[in-house]
């Protein structure tokens, strides 16, 4: 991304350099403005954090994003403080280069790449989450709200929403652990519905390692944790980033 920016002002540049040098500074300015604003916008994204609060966040999920913040630092005698026990792990938009196979993509849908659970420009319609990892622990908890988007039966999370959660969830706690991985098993036992709009935990645990195996539970509960909605075991594959790139 930066490097297309790069080529694109370096074009400007050649072309201004075609404006006869006894332009005036407003005229010079005049012409650089009008060719930035011909720019695609996309070109000028930065990497925007999804799992900040926004509107649509109900009580539940304020709470537990209060609670969990507060022990990512924790406060030392003297007013100093030093990193607490959790992470908050945030989730940005993407920019790719290659899709598997080799397919090259151009730089406007790089920048516009995003996480499949952050495809939804409506705040509160689909997924709504927020990620904390525990290195002491080795856990990864997510905090997610389920939106209207999201329905399979009658007023309650379609399974397979559950599912892309839990595989986000237990996914990015692997990723931590032993860098790129694939999924290669998820066994869902689905025990209770979730009804649209209430926030649940997911709470992920691991399991053990074995070579490039990352084994992991998995829970999701009400967010009281006194309802268990599912209980997952997933195992995941660590592989080389040219496999991501290649798609081999």
């Amino acid at each position: 991304m930066a490097g297309s920016l790069g080529r694109i002002c370096k074009g400007l540049k050649r072309l201004g350099s075609l404006i006869h040098p006894s332009a005036s500074v407003s005229v010079r300015a005049t012409f650089a403005r009008t060719m930035l604003q011909g720019l695609p916008s996309s070109f000028f994204l930065k990497p925007r954090d999804f799992s900040l609060p926004n509107s649509s966040w109900g009580s539940e999920m304020m709470r537990l994003y209060k609670h969990y913040n507060s022990q990512c630092e924790v406060e030392m005698e003297g007013g100093e403080t030093r990193e607490g026990p959790w992470q908050r792990l945030p989730s940005y938009n993407r920019f790719l280069k290659y899709a598997p196979g080799g397919v090259y993509l151009s730089k406007i849908i790089q920048s516009k790449a995003r996480l499949f659970t952050r495809n939804c420009r409506d705040p509160g319609a689909t997924f709504e989450y927020a990620l904390y990892f525990n290195s002491e622990e080795q856990k990864c908890v997510g905090i997610f709200q389920a939106g209207h988007l999201l329905e399979g039966p009658p007023g309650h999370v379609h399974g397979g929403a559950i599912a892309t959660m839990i595989d986000t969830v237990t996914g990015a706690h692997a990723t931590i652990l032993s860098g790129p991985v694939v999924t290669a098993n998820l066994n869902i036992n689905y025990r209770r519905p979730i009804p649209l709009g209430s926030t649940v935990l997911i709470e992920s645990s691991l399991d053990k390692k074995e070579g490039k195996k990352i084994f992991i539970t998995c829970k999701v509960t009400s967010s009281d944790g006194s309802k268990v909605h599912t209980d997952t075991t997933a195992l995941f594959v660590s592989i080389g980033v040219s496999h991501l790139l290649l798609g081999s």
